[in-house]
């Protein structure tokens, strides 16, 4: 599935991946290739990129995630530097 991550002042990943964990504002979620659509309010914690056999980790302070045709986008708040 085709990921973006953007925040209102630049794109902090594009490219494939087999699977995403998010922190959902209720608890962690996962979207898996050909996750049926949907739409979620995420809350602040650590966004875990899965794509050819490696992890990223994205810590995210908040946004939403929409799910469709296997494209997943997500509008983060900000991205919170280590």
């Amino acid at each position: 599935m085709l990921l973006e991550v953007v925040t209102p002042d630049k794109k902090v990943f594009e490219g494939e991946a087999s699977s995403v964990i998010f922190p959902g504002s209720d608890g962690e979620f996962q979207v898996l290739d050909n996750h049926a659509p949907m739409i979620s309010a995420l809350g602040k914690g650590r966004m875990t990129i899965s794509a050819s056999g490696k992890q990223d980790v994205v810590v995210i302070d908040g946004g939403v995630v929409e799910v469709l045709n296997n494209n997943v986008i997500v509008l983060a708040e900000s991205v919170i530097e280590d």
